[in-house]
């Protein structure tokens, strides 16, 4: 009886299994940035749909505010670099400040997201953050969520002591600082800063590779613009940058602002 081994007719050549390797690798090269994209699409939606969700307890916090938006609190004497909250309304991705106070969006969660507080994280993110230990922070210390909130668009580094929360409608937000009127409230983060300011808890947080973002207006929809052009990224790579950090992300806002 003739095994497999034993006949010639039988097998693969060296030359055709490296062939068929060189297929499968092909093949794989094709699929992985195809599924990558698919990925991307499905975190992105989620983002979208987070950010809907965001939109819905800002307008019915206005509507139990007399159309106020959620701005405060106060800022505290700034005394630690640590501190993202140096000035009241400052444009902002905290949810409560270093005393455990709640900021910004973080302001919703009490009411007005209690049933879905990971609404404040976006699926998309580009560095690992676990949403429930930072919402748990919320009450004890200072937090972070994933997207930024216009708040009062205040960019000073320090208060004043004549500084106090500012009162801004939804329904009437007036200018931004180019004369457009004020529509763009929340988007994603993309974020960028020196590694070493690591221990003061400053770290790089960005979303989507950066190459898009979504952004909730005012009148609640919210759209997905490209940032090819990185026009949406706070980069304060450079020291010399840091002192306009809020600055520069009050410009991002102004560059939704424009958008159609």
């Amino acid at each position: 009886m003739k095994t497999r081994d034993a006949s010639p007719g039988w097998g693969f050549t060296l030359l055709e299994l490296l062939a068929v390797i060189t297929v499968i690798a092909i093949l794989v090269a094709l699929a992985i940035p195809a599924l990558t994209r698919v990925q991307d699409a499905g975190k992105g939606a989620a983002c979208v749909s987070n950010l809907h969700q965001i939109g819905v307890a800002l307008f019915a916090y206005a509507g139990d505010n007399g159309g106020k938006i959620p701005v405060g609190p106060k800022a505290p004497p700034f005394t630690n670099p640590a501190s993202f909250y140096p000035s009241t309304g400052a444009p902002t991705s905290l949810l409560s400040l270093q005393s455990g106070v709640p900021a910004a969006l973080g302001l919703l969660l009490e009411t007005y997201l209690t049933a879905t507080p990971k609404v404040l994280f976006c699926p998309g993110t580009d560095q690992p953050v676990d949403a429930g230990a930072e919402l748990a922070k919320v009450g004890r210390q200072q937090a972070q969520g994933s997207y930024y909130y216009r708040h009062g668009g205040n960019t000073a580094l320090f208060d004043t002591p004549a500084t106090v929360i500012p009162d801004i409608r939804l329904f009437n937000m007036g200018n931004n600082r180019n004369g457009l009127p004020v529509r763009a409230l929340v988007l994603d983060t993309e974020f960028l800063c020196p590694p070493d300011l690591v221990a003061f808890n400053v770290k790089p947080r960005t979303h989507h590779r950066q190459k898009f973002v979504n952004i909730l207006f005012s009148d609640s929809h919210v759209s997905s613009r490209s940032n090819a052009d990185g026009r949406y990224t706070v980069d304060l790579s450079d020291y010399s940058q840091l002192r306009g950090a809020f600055n520069n992300i009050l410009t991002v806002f102004e560059h939704a602002d424009a958008e159609p």
